[in-house]
Protein backbone atom coordinates (compact mmCIF):
# COMPACT_ATOMS: atom_id res chain seq x y z
CA UNK A 1 0.00 0.00 0.00
CA UNK A 2 0.83 3.63 -0.72
CA UNK A 3 -0.61 7.21 0.47
CA UNK A 4 0.18 10.52 -0.54
CA UNK A 5 -0.42 12.89 2.25
CA UNK A 6 -1.52 16.05 2.80
CA UNK A 7 -1.41 17.18 -0.94
CA UNK A 8 -3.02 19.65 -2.40
CA UNK A 9 -6.02 17.47 -4.25
CA UNK A 10 -7.17 19.03 -7.28
CA UNK A 11 -9.98 15.53 -8.36
CA UNK A 12 -10.99 17.10 -11.48
CA UNK A 13 -14.50 16.90 -10.01
CA UNK A 14 -15.30 19.80 -8.47
CA UNK A 15 -13.13 22.82 -9.35
CA UNK A 16 -12.23 23.52 -5.74
CA UNK A 17 -9.10 21.89 -4.60
CA UNK A 18 -8.54 21.00 -1.04
CA UNK A 19 -6.04 19.20 1.30
CA UNK A 20 -5.71 15.75 2.21
CA UNK A 21 -4.48 12.24 1.78
CA UNK A 22 -4.97 9.36 -1.14
CA UNK A 23 -4.53 5.81 0.07
CA UNK A 24 -3.76 3.51 -2.58
CA UNK A 25 -4.26 -0.24 -3.09
CA UNK A 26 -3.71 -3.39 -5.34
CA UNK A 27 -3.10 -0.42 -7.95
CA UNK A 28 -6.46 1.26 -7.51
CA UNK A 29 -7.32 4.47 -5.36
CA UNK A 30 -8.33 3.15 -2.02
CA UNK A 31 -9.63 6.22 0.10
CA UNK A 32 -9.45 9.99 -0.13
CA UNK A 33 -9.65 12.25 2.41
CA UNK A 34 -7.69 14.29 5.65
CA UNK A 35 -6.08 12.28 8.05
CA UNK A 36 -7.07 9.12 6.78
CA UNK A 37 -6.13 6.09 8.96
CA UNK A 38 -2.93 4.70 7.65
CA UNK A 39 -2.41 0.65 7.96
CA UNK A 40 0.44 -0.38 9.26
CA UNK A 41 3.47 -0.91 6.69
CA UNK A 42 2.23 1.52 3.97
CA UNK A 43 5.06 3.70 2.01
CA UNK A 44 4.11 7.41 2.80
CA UNK A 45 5.08 10.27 0.29
CA UNK A 46 4.63 13.49 2.18
CA UNK A 47 3.26 15.79 -1.08
CA UNK A 48 2.45 18.82 1.67
CA UNK A 49 2.76 21.88 -0.54
CA UNK A 50 2.66 20.30 -3.50
CA UNK A 51 -0.13 19.89 -6.33
CA UNK A 52 -1.89 16.33 -6.69
CA UNK A 53 -3.45 15.55 -10.73
CA UNK A 54 -5.06 12.85 -11.89
CA UNK A 55 -3.08 11.41 -14.84
CA UNK A 56 -3.27 13.36 -17.70
CA UNK A 57 -4.43 11.57 -21.10
CA UNK A 58 -4.51 12.16 -24.93
CA UNK A 59 -7.73 11.13 -26.71
CA UNK A 60 -5.97 11.52 -30.30
CA UNK A 61 -2.39 10.52 -30.68
CA UNK A 62 -0.10 8.38 -32.35
CA UNK A 63 2.15 7.41 -29.81
CA UNK A 64 3.81 4.00 -30.16
CA UNK A 65 3.31 3.70 -33.71
CA UNK A 66 5.35 6.26 -35.26
CA UNK A 67 8.48 6.05 -33.35
CA UNK A 68 11.30 8.02 -32.26
CA UNK A 69 14.30 8.76 -35.21
CA UNK A 70 13.70 9.41 -38.80
CA UNK A 71 13.24 7.09 -41.52
CA UNK A 72 10.53 4.45 -42.81
CA UNK A 73 11.30 2.15 -40.16
CA UNK A 74 9.48 4.18 -37.25
CA UNK A 75 6.61 4.58 -39.22
CA UNK A 76 3.94 2.30 -38.80
CA UNK A 77 0.78 4.28 -38.23
CA UNK A 78 -0.86 4.44 -41.78
CA UNK A 79 -1.33 1.61 -44.82
CA UNK A 80 -0.65 3.35 -47.59
CA UNK A 81 -1.17 1.10 -50.11
CA UNK A 82 -5.41 0.66 -48.99
CA UNK A 83 -7.42 2.94 -48.67
CA UNK A 84 -10.50 1.58 -46.88
CA UNK A 85 -8.18 -0.19 -43.84
CA UNK A 86 -11.42 -1.01 -41.58
CA UNK A 87 -9.63 -4.13 -40.75
CA UNK A 88 -6.24 -2.99 -39.05
CA UNK A 89 -5.76 -3.02 -35.54
CA UNK A 90 -3.71 -0.28 -34.16
CA UNK A 91 -2.75 -2.37 -31.21
CA UNK A 92 -0.07 -4.47 -33.70
CA UNK A 93 2.01 -1.87 -34.17
CA UNK A 94 2.24 0.09 -31.13
CA UNK A 95 5.56 -0.56 -29.87
CA UNK A 96 6.21 0.06 -26.01
CA UNK A 97 9.59 0.03 -26.18
CA UNK A 98 9.73 3.09 -27.91
CA UNK A 99 11.65 6.19 -25.88
CA UNK A 100 8.58 8.01 -26.71
CA UNK A 101 6.58 6.18 -24.44
CA UNK A 102 8.39 6.50 -21.49
CA UNK A 103 8.76 10.10 -22.17
CA UNK A 104 5.39 10.81 -22.29
CA UNK A 105 5.39 8.80 -19.00
CA UNK A 106 7.53 10.94 -17.16
CA UNK A 107 5.42 14.16 -18.60
CA UNK A 108 2.65 12.82 -16.53
CA UNK A 109 0.67 11.65 -19.24
CA UNK A 110 -0.70 8.34 -18.15
CA UNK A 111 -2.64 6.87 -20.82
CA UNK A 112 -3.07 7.84 -24.03
CA UNK A 113 -5.90 6.73 -27.34
CA UNK A 114 -3.48 6.16 -30.26
CA UNK A 115 -4.13 3.98 -33.20
CA UNK A 116 -3.80 4.88 -37.24
CA UNK A 117 -3.12 7.84 -39.27
CA UNK A 118 -5.47 9.71 -41.31
CA UNK A 119 -3.91 8.78 -44.79
CA UNK A 120 -6.85 6.13 -44.97
CA UNK A 121 -10.49 6.49 -45.89
CA UNK A 122 -10.97 4.25 -42.86
CA UNK A 123 -7.43 3.58 -40.83
CA UNK A 124 -9.00 0.88 -39.02
CA UNK A 125 -9.06 0.65 -34.62
CA UNK A 126 -7.55 3.04 -31.82
CA UNK A 127 -7.37 1.61 -28.39
CA UNK A 128 -6.68 3.69 -25.13
CA UNK A 129 -3.38 2.14 -23.31
CA UNK A 130 -1.30 3.94 -20.21
CA UNK A 131 2.27 4.41 -21.11
CA UNK A 132 4.02 1.74 -19.40
CA UNK A 133 5.41 -1.26 -19.80
CA UNK A 134 6.71 -4.27 -22.06
CA UNK A 135 4.07 -5.42 -23.33
CA UNK A 136 0.92 -3.95 -24.85
CA UNK A 137 -1.63 -6.64 -23.80
CA UNK A 138 -0.86 -5.93 -20.42
CA UNK A 139 -1.04 -1.95 -20.60
CA UNK A 140 -4.56 -1.67 -22.09
CA UNK A 141 -7.64 0.21 -20.91
CA UNK A 142 -9.64 -0.31 -23.58
CA UNK A 143 -9.66 -1.85 -27.26
CA UNK A 144 -11.05 -0.83 -29.27
CA UNK A 145 -12.20 2.93 -28.63
CA UNK A 146 -13.37 3.76 -31.87
CA UNK A 147 -12.51 3.52 -35.74
CA UNK A 148 -10.53 5.90 -37.44
CA UNK A 149 -11.79 8.03 -40.70
CA UNK A 150 -10.27 10.71 -42.19
CA UNK A 151 -11.65 13.78 -44.41
CA UNK A 152 -10.13 16.17 -46.02
CA UNK A 153 -6.43 16.98 -47.60
CA UNK A 154 -5.07 13.97 -46.55
CA UNK A 155 -6.47 11.22 -47.86
CA UNK A 156 -7.09 13.30 -51.24
CA UNK A 157 -3.14 13.97 -51.06
CA UNK A 158 -2.18 10.37 -50.22
CA UNK A 159 -4.58 8.89 -52.75
CA UNK A 160 -4.83 11.44 -55.65
CA UNK A 161 -3.21 8.97 -58.07
CA UNK A 162 -5.11 6.36 -56.95
CA UNK A 163 -8.88 6.99 -57.35
CA UNK A 164 -9.56 9.44 -54.41
CA UNK A 165 -8.73 13.29 -56.07
CA UNK A 166 -11.87 15.14 -54.43
CA UNK A 167 -13.60 15.66 -51.28
CA UNK A 168 -16.59 13.86 -52.75
CA UNK A 169 -14.90 10.46 -53.32
CA UNK A 170 -13.57 10.44 -50.10
CA UNK A 171 -16.98 10.97 -48.81
CA UNK A 172 -18.37 8.50 -51.15
CA UNK A 173 -15.88 5.60 -50.48
CA UNK A 174 -16.75 5.79 -46.59
CA UNK A 175 -20.58 5.65 -47.44
CA UNK A 176 -19.81 2.68 -49.81
CA UNK A 177 -17.98 0.79 -47.09
CA UNK A 178 -20.72 1.30 -44.35
CA UNK A 179 -23.50 0.68 -46.90
CA UNK A 180 -21.66 -2.56 -47.47
CA UNK A 181 -21.51 -3.62 -43.70
CA UNK A 182 -25.00 -3.08 -43.98
CA UNK A 183 -25.92 -5.14 -46.01
CA UNK A 184 -23.51 -8.02 -44.66
CA UNK A 185 -24.22 -7.85 -41.97
CA UNK A 186 -28.03 -8.25 -42.42
CA UNK A 187 -27.33 -10.80 -44.31
CA UNK A 188 -25.12 -12.76 -41.10
CA UNK A 189 -28.24 -12.15 -39.45
CA UNK A 190 -30.61 -13.97 -41.47
CA UNK A 191 -28.62 -16.56 -42.04
CA UNK A 192 -29.19 -17.50 -38.16
CA UNK A 193 -26.87 -20.64 -37.63
CA UNK A 194 -26.92 -22.07 -41.12
CA UNK A 195 -23.43 -21.44 -42.44
CA UNK A 196 -24.34 -22.80 -45.45
CA UNK A 197 -26.39 -19.02 -46.06
CA UNK A 198 -24.09 -16.72 -44.35
CA UNK A 199 -22.49 -13.94 -47.16
CA UNK A 200 -18.50 -15.27 -47.08
CA UNK A 201 -16.51 -13.53 -44.97
CA UNK A 202 -15.08 -10.24 -44.85
CA UNK A 203 -12.55 -8.91 -42.49
CA UNK A 204 -13.13 -5.74 -43.53
CA UNK A 205 -17.07 -5.35 -42.90
CA UNK A 206 -16.46 -7.61 -39.92
CA UNK A 207 -14.85 -4.92 -38.25
CA UNK A 208 -17.18 -2.24 -39.36
CA UNK A 209 -20.00 -3.90 -37.32
CA UNK A 210 -19.33 -2.81 -33.74
CA UNK A 211 -19.53 0.61 -35.09
CA UNK A 212 -23.81 0.01 -37.03
CA UNK A 213 -24.11 -1.38 -33.70
CA UNK A 214 -23.25 1.69 -31.70
CA UNK A 215 -20.34 -0.42 -29.32
CA UNK A 216 -18.00 2.39 -30.47
CA UNK A 217 -18.00 4.99 -32.53
CA UNK A 218 -16.26 6.83 -35.95
CA UNK A 219 -13.29 8.79 -34.94
CA UNK A 220 -13.20 11.58 -37.73
CA UNK A 221 -10.65 13.43 -38.56
CA UNK A 222 -11.68 16.33 -39.76
CA UNK A 223 -9.99 19.80 -40.08
CA UNK A 224 -12.00 21.61 -42.12
CA UNK A 225 -15.45 23.47 -41.20
CA UNK A 226 -17.14 21.52 -44.24
CA UNK A 227 -15.67 18.52 -43.29
CA UNK A 228 -16.48 18.49 -40.21
CA UNK A 229 -20.33 18.80 -41.21
CA UNK A 230 -20.01 16.36 -44.13
CA UNK A 231 -18.70 14.23 -41.09
CA UNK A 232 -21.73 14.65 -38.72
CA UNK A 233 -23.95 14.41 -42.19
CA UNK A 234 -22.47 10.70 -42.51
CA UNK A 235 -23.13 9.79 -39.20
CA UNK A 236 -26.73 10.94 -38.74
CA UNK A 237 -27.15 8.93 -42.15
CA UNK A 238 -25.97 5.48 -40.76
CA UNK A 239 -26.95 6.45 -37.33
CA UNK A 240 -23.74 5.67 -35.88
CA UNK A 241 -21.67 7.55 -33.03
CA UNK A 242 -19.20 9.76 -34.05
CA UNK A 243 -15.97 11.78 -32.44
CA UNK A 244 -14.60 14.85 -34.48
CA UNK A 245 -10.77 14.65 -34.46
CA UNK A 246 -9.22 17.82 -34.67
CA UNK A 247 -11.92 20.40 -35.19
CA UNK A 248 -9.23 23.28 -36.23
CA UNK A 249 -12.50 25.25 -37.68
CA UNK A 250 -14.52 24.38 -34.91
CA UNK A 251 -14.89 28.07 -33.99
CA UNK A 252 -16.23 28.99 -36.94
CA UNK A 253 -19.24 26.90 -37.00
CA UNK A 254 -19.53 26.49 -32.67
CA UNK A 255 -23.48 27.18 -32.94
CA UNK A 256 -23.64 23.87 -35.06
CA UNK A 257 -21.27 22.10 -32.77
CA UNK A 258 -23.30 22.71 -30.00
CA UNK A 259 -26.13 21.81 -31.69
CA UNK A 260 -24.98 18.52 -32.74
CA UNK A 261 -23.33 17.83 -29.26
CA UNK A 262 -20.78 15.10 -30.27
CA UNK A 263 -16.92 14.83 -28.74
CA UNK A 264 -14.51 17.46 -29.72
CA UNK A 265 -10.71 16.46 -29.86
CA UNK A 266 -9.01 19.56 -30.24
CA UNK A 267 -5.58 19.87 -31.70
CA UNK A 268 -2.81 19.91 -32.34
CA UNK A 269 -2.57 23.76 -32.30
CA UNK A 270 1.16 24.30 -32.10
CA UNK A 271 3.15 25.17 -34.80
CA UNK A 272 3.26 26.21 -38.53
CA UNK A 273 -0.16 25.84 -40.69
CA UNK A 274 1.29 23.08 -43.12
CA UNK A 275 -1.49 23.14 -44.79
CA UNK A 276 -4.32 24.72 -46.88
CA UNK A 277 -7.20 23.54 -44.19
CA UNK A 278 -5.30 24.55 -41.01
CA UNK A 279 -5.01 28.11 -42.20
CA UNK A 280 -7.56 28.87 -39.68
CA UNK A 281 -5.49 27.44 -36.77
CA UNK A 282 -5.58 29.35 -33.16
CA UNK A 283 -5.36 28.03 -29.42
CA UNK A 284 -8.82 30.26 -28.88
CA UNK A 285 -10.64 26.99 -30.70
CA UNK A 286 -10.78 24.80 -27.58
CA UNK A 287 -11.70 28.11 -24.95
CA UNK A 288 -14.54 29.03 -27.44
CA UNK A 289 -16.01 25.58 -27.66
CA UNK A 290 -15.96 24.94 -24.13
CA UNK A 291 -17.49 28.17 -23.39
CA UNK A 292 -19.98 27.17 -25.80
CA UNK A 293 -20.68 23.63 -24.04
CA UNK A 294 -19.25 21.22 -25.74
CA UNK A 295 -17.04 18.62 -24.22
CA UNK A 296 -13.56 19.76 -24.91
CA UNK A 297 -10.41 17.34 -25.06
CA UNK A 298 -7.00 19.23 -26.12
CA UNK A 299 -5.07 16.43 -27.92
CA UNK A 300 -0.95 16.70 -29.28
CA UNK A 301 -1.47 14.41 -32.15
CA UNK A 302 1.84 13.37 -30.87
CA UNK A 303 4.50 12.99 -32.56
CA UNK A 304 3.35 15.95 -34.08
CA UNK A 305 3.75 17.81 -30.64
CA UNK A 306 6.10 15.26 -28.37
CA UNK A 307 3.25 13.72 -26.38
CA UNK A 308 4.79 15.40 -23.11
CA UNK A 309 3.81 18.81 -23.74
CA UNK A 310 0.08 17.54 -23.24
CA UNK A 311 0.17 20.48 -20.70
CA UNK A 312 1.94 22.87 -22.22
CA UNK A 313 -0.96 22.95 -25.08
CA UNK A 314 -3.17 23.31 -22.38
CA UNK A 315 -1.40 26.35 -20.91
CA UNK A 316 -1.45 27.56 -24.55
CA UNK A 317 -5.46 27.19 -24.84
CA UNK A 318 -5.80 29.28 -21.01
CA UNK A 319 -3.35 31.78 -22.42
CA UNK A 320 -5.59 32.61 -25.59
CA UNK A 321 -8.61 33.28 -22.86
CA UNK A 322 -9.98 29.20 -22.22
CA UNK A 323 -10.70 28.77 -18.52
CA UNK A 324 -8.00 27.26 -16.60
CA UNK A 325 -9.99 24.21 -15.10
CA UNK A 326 -11.89 24.31 -18.32
CA UNK A 327 -8.30 23.66 -19.65
CA UNK A 328 -7.42 20.97 -17.29
CA UNK A 329 -10.90 19.17 -18.18
CA UNK A 330 -9.58 18.90 -21.12
CA UNK A 331 -6.48 16.72 -20.04
CA UNK A 332 -8.35 14.50 -17.75
CA UNK A 333 -11.63 13.98 -17.73
CA UNK A 334 -12.80 14.76 -20.54
CA UNK A 335 -10.67 12.77 -22.81
CA UNK A 336 -11.38 9.90 -20.71
CA UNK A 337 -15.17 10.58 -21.75
CA UNK A 338 -13.94 10.78 -25.26
CA UNK A 339 -11.99 7.31 -25.35
CA UNK A 340 -15.42 5.81 -23.32
CA UNK A 341 -12.91 5.09 -20.11
CA UNK A 342 -14.17 7.14 -17.73
CA UNK A 343 -14.81 4.68 -15.30
CA UNK A 344 -11.47 4.20 -14.53
CA UNK A 345 -9.39 7.10 -15.40
CA UNK A 346 -9.94 10.84 -15.24
CA UNK A 347 -9.94 11.57 -12.29
CA UNK A 348 -9.19 11.52 -8.31
CA UNK A 349 -11.97 9.14 -6.99
CA UNK A 350 -11.77 5.72 -4.72
CA UNK A 351 -12.33 2.92 -7.00
CA UNK A 352 -10.40 4.51 -10.06
CA UNK A 353 -7.25 3.32 -11.52
CA UNK A 354 -4.51 4.95 -9.36
CA UNK A 355 -2.88 7.40 -11.86
CA UNK A 356 -1.51 10.36 -10.25
CA UNK A 357 0.40 12.89 -10.83
CA UNK A 358 2.28 15.19 -8.29
CA UNK A 359 3.63 19.11 -9.18
CA UNK A 360 5.45 21.33 -7.77
CA UNK A 361 3.22 23.73 -9.06
CA UNK A 362 0.55 24.22 -11.59
CA UNK A 363 0.58 21.99 -14.81
CA UNK A 364 -0.22 24.99 -16.98
CA UNK A 365 3.29 26.78 -15.20
CA UNK A 366 5.95 26.16 -18.16
CA UNK A 367 8.27 26.22 -14.98
CA UNK A 368 6.63 23.32 -13.32
CA UNK A 369 7.02 19.79 -13.76
CA UNK A 370 5.92 16.35 -12.70
CA UNK A 371 8.06 15.31 -8.88
CA UNK A 372 6.00 11.40 -9.00
CA UNK A 373 4.20 9.80 -11.67
CA UNK A 374 1.54 6.74 -10.28
CA UNK A 375 0.32 4.80 -12.87
CA UNK A 376 -1.68 1.77 -11.30
CA UNK A 377 -0.43 3.01 -8.39
CA UNK A 378 3.57 2.18 -9.60
CA UNK A 379 5.71 5.27 -9.48
CA UNK A 380 7.23 5.47 -13.14
CA UNK A 381 11.01 5.39 -12.61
Amino acid sequence: MLCIKNGRIHDMVSPQAYQGDILVDGGKIARIGQDLEIPEGTEIIDASGKDVYPGFIDAHSHLGLDGYGIGFEGQDYNEMNDICASHLRGIDSFNPLDPTVHSAAMGGVTCVGTGPGSANVLGGTFFAVKTTGKRVDDMIVKNPVAMKCAFGENPKRCYKDKNNFARMSTAAKLREMLFKAQDYKARKEAAGDDPLKKPAFDMKLEALIPVLDGEIPLKAHAHQANDILTAIRIAKEFKVKMTLEHCTEGHLIVDELVKENLPCAVGPSLGHATKFELQNKTWKTPGILAAAGCQVSIITDAPVIPQQYLTLCAAMAVKAGMDPFEAMKAITINPAKHLGIEDRVGTLEAGKDADIVVYDGCPLEVASSPELVLIDGKKVD
